[in-house]
C-alpha cells in the first residue's frame, strides 16, 4: 500500500483532473488548467482565457499538501463541499484543513485545526 503522502495526492490529482473538463456555460472558451507541483505540494485548478473583452484567470481549487500530510484547503470558489468530496474519497477528516476560514473558526468545521 502506498504511504498516506502518495494516496492523498493521487485523489488530489484525480479530483482537480475530473473537476477539470466541466466548463462553466458562460465561460466555454476558457481554458481549465490543472497545476501540480508535487515537490512542494501545491495543487491548482484555473481558468484563465478571455471571455469577449476581458481577461478571465481564476483559481477554482488551491490545496496544500503539507508535510505532516495535511491537506490544506486554500480555495475553493465553488459551491461543492470539497472537504466533504476528499472524505468520500478516503481522506481522514484530521488531515483537512480549511487554509480559508480564519484559525479561530477551524476548531468548529469538524475537521483539523492546522
Amino acid at each position: 500500500m502506498k504511504n498516506k503522502a502518495e494516496k492523498y495526492q493521487k485523489i488530489i490529482q484525480e479530483l482537480l483532473e475530473e473537476y477539470a473538463q466541466h466548463r462553466p456555460v458562460n465561460l466555454q472558451d476558457i481554458d481549465n488548467q490543472v497545476t501540480i507541483d508535487s515537490q512542494r505540494g501545491h495543487y491548482q485548478l484555473v481558468r484563465v482565457g478571455w471571455s469577449g473583452d476581458r481577461f478571465v484567470r481564476n483559481t477554482v481549487f488551491h490545496f496544500d499538501l503539507k508535510p505532516d500530510d495535511k491537506i490544506w484547503i486554500q480555495a475553493n470558489w465553488t459551491d461543492v463541499d470539497i472537504a466533504a468530496t476528499l472524505v468520500e474519497r478516503g481522506v481522514e477528516r484530521t488531515d483537512i484543513v480549511l487554509g480559508f476560514q480564519p484559525p479561530r473558526y477551524r476548531a468548529f468545521s469538524g475537521y483539523a485545526v492546522a
